[in-house]
């Protein structure tokens, strides 16, 4: 690519959200020339490609909250995307199983909940039921959801990413590329890269790890800063894997931002137990001892981190033990499949999440876009976003319209 090319919308950033974006823009305006650059040699090479490849629901999130309302809305289309373009899915549901009375009244929070948020397929179940569905698992009560599922992130990704591009020739995804800064006018920006640099009307930011970090390089003022919680995962092994047959999960303690230790039906057959989360000291780091002291300082560095530390010492002390143990990890999965041993369960692989967290301490808990003259940034897209990215491309794109007033009157030739 040459220098200074020339380029309606530049995406930075290549996992779903991004490719979404691509996608939705692309099929709303096919004239558009687009360019997505992803620093990696992949797409989804990140959060998309590593997490636990569950359809969410919308079950979970506050009603009214942009979580809710796009998890729902962008599930449902996800499915159809899926069903239409031949992604490997599966909505087998799920089972929300608590364990203990006392869960009981948070079970039935959760149910209201769904309620709210219009989550169809939902029914409260009793312990027999539970058997019935997952013949392993013991529970006082459960509430299964219908149409929960699972589903391979990456090829989604790869299919959105491939339909815009067959829509417009000229659009283009350069891989291996990474952004280095932007420089903004009123009416158009430089954006420099690893590879050159590309003069744009728009920009967008999808940055998922790094988006606070690709927000400040844009110049903007952001207090608050993503921080990475790795989750590690066990997979179960052959004589295993017969003990759970769909998605298992449990009653989320509401004092701690993570919804537990599940099991996952992958779309290859594999069950996947997990994940914990752990304070990571590298934010692209999956092994338990990889370390970037950039990462560390700027974790170490901001008070609200350690204010976060304080807040949820004893959890995060027994979640960094049961990291380094697997017999502490059993343990936690007996609770929800008690005849589980030793032998069915393996290491399996890792994940990092992005959560954006605040001066205070707590956990920007809503999704968060913003917009900065002629671009626009995704700050805060934690769980569920890839079950919500088509929505929140198509939320974007409505951003870009109202705000940015963008169309193709004025596409480059």
């Amino acid at each position: 690519m040459s220098e200074q090319a020339n380029w309606d919308v530049v995406i930075v950033g290549g996992g779903i959200v991004g490719a979404a974006t691509l996608y939705k823009l692309q099929t709303r305006f096919p004239r558009l020339r687009i360019l997505l650059v992803e620093k990696e040699k992949a797409l989804a090479d990140h959060q998309t490609g590593r997490n636990s490849g569950v359809i969410h629901s919308g079950i979970y999130y506050k009603p009214g909250s942009f979580k809710a309302k796009n998890c729902v809305t962008g599930r449902r289309e996800l499915v159809a995307f899926a069903k239409d373009h031949g992604i490997k899915h599966d909505i087998c549901g799920k089972l929300i199983v608590a364990m203990e009375k006392e869960e009981l009244p948070r079970l039935e929070k959760i149910y209201q909940t769904g309620v709210a948020n219009g989550i169809e397929g939902m029914e409260r179940i009793t312990p027999d039921q539970i058997k019935e569905i997952e013949p392993y698992c013991a529970g006082v009560a459960g509430v299964r959801v219908g149409c929960t599922g699972i589903i391979d992130f990456r090829g989604a990704t790869e299919k959105m990413a491939a339909i815009a591009l067959a829509l417009n020739q000229n659009s283009k995804v350069s891989l291996g590329e990474e952004f280095l800064g932007a420089d903004q006018t009123a009416t158009s920006t430089v954006v420099r890269t690893s590879n050159g640099t590309y003069n744009t009307r728009y920009t967008i930011f999808c940055g998922g790890l790094q988006s606070d970090r690709l927000a400040r390089a844009d110049g903007a003022r952001v207090k608050e800063r993503i921080v990475g919680f790795r989750g590690d995962y066990y997979d179960l092994t052959e004589q295993g894997k017969h003990k759970v047959r769909h998605l298992i999960y449990p009653v989320p303690d509401p004092r701690f931002p993570f919804l537990g230790v599940h099991f996952t039906r992958m779309t290859d057959g594999s069950i996947e137990c997990g994940p914990n989360a752990v304070f990571t000291f590298k934010r692209e780091g999956y092994g338990k001892t990889d370390f970037d002291l950039k990462d560390t300082m700027d974790a170490l560095s901001y008070g609200g981190t350690w204010k976060l530390f304080f807040k949820n010492m004893g959890y995060g002390i027994d979640e960094y033990r049961r990291a380094f143990s697997k017999r502490l990890f059993l343990r936690t999965l007996q609770r929800l499949v008690p005849s589980l041993t030793m032998d069915d369960i393996k290491p399996g692989r890792a994940g990092v999440r992005a959560m954006l967290l605040g001066t205070d301490g707590n956990m920007v808990d809503d999704f968060r876009i913003e917009r900065r003259g002629n671009h626009i940034h995704v700050l805060n897209a934690p769980s569920p976003a890839a079950t919500a990215a088509l929505a929140i491309g198509e939320q974007i794109v409505g951003m870009a319209v109202d705000q940015l007033h963008i169309s193709e009157v004025a596409a480059v030739n």
